[in-house]
């Protein structure tokens, strides 16, 4: 059994050795890991910090030529697992990758292949708590679902879930397409609570994303690929 951490990275030069070093720190015997990184045209530092990695184990790097987005960089990586189980992983330290255990045990135990990792979101700011949970409530409200964080970063899935997915949108926006796509297959979204703690420096995803994620959920909710 292997797992596979997909990591989009973007200019993540101060965070990017630590996350490395915390996913490989993990231990989940007998499963087995691979990280498949995607610089996604980084212009700051972390091509060069990336280069040093040599001691990561099963590390793959890929890099874009060209920026195409967090969801452009999850689709190059879909085409390069090999795992049983796939995990996205964001390449700052919001997450703790000591919470993989719990989100692949369900997959393991057989009881579903899907598995959200629900945040507290006391530690962000109010609009950005606020903006998840709306757009979590529109998740619930056209799908007839009952998730409690859509949004999150840590969806955990088998391989042929996430790569029957068909990914199209390339920036956040592909978080909603994923739980649309997942929802629409028929799929048991588990959910079990992870460690998070939301950062603000350098941070990608803003407000102004909230209307690229409706949008997307409302295009996929007749969704029949």
């Amino acid at each position: 059994m292997k797992l596979s951490i997909i990591m989009p990275v973007f200019n993540e030069a101060d965070t990017i050795a630590e996350i490395l070093q915390r996913v490989a720190n993990v231990r989940l015997d007998p499963v087995e890991k691979e990280i498949v990184l995607v610089d996604d045209c980084s212009r700051d530092d972390t091509p060069h910090i990336l280069k040093t990695q040599t001691h990561i184990p099963n590390l793959k790097i890929i890099t874009h030529e060209v920026n195409g987005g967090k969801g452009a960089a999850i689709q190059t990586a879909l085409r390069h697992v090999s795992g049983d189980i796939v995990i996205i992983q964001d390449a700052d330290l919001e997450y703790d990758p000591n919470d993989y255990a719990k989100l692949i045990a369900p997959i393991l135990r057989g009881e579903t292949k899907v598995v959200y990792g629900v945040r507290d979101l006391g530690t962000q700011k109010w609009y950005m708590a606020l903006g998840n949970r709306f757009v979590t409530l529109a998740t619930n409200l056209l799908y007839g679902a009952s998730l409690k964080d859509m949004e999150t970063c840590y969806k955990a899935m088998a391989r042929d879930v996430a790569q029957g997915l068909q990914l199209e949108c390339r920036r956040f926006d592909v978080e909603a397409e994923i739980t649309a796509k997942i929802l629409r297959r028929g799929y048991t979204i588990a959910e079990v609570p992870i460690n998070y703690h939301a950062r603000y420096e350098q941070k990608k995803l803003s407000p102004a994303d909230g209307w690229p994620t409706l949008k997307a959920l409302w295009k996929y909710r007749k969704w029949q690929g």
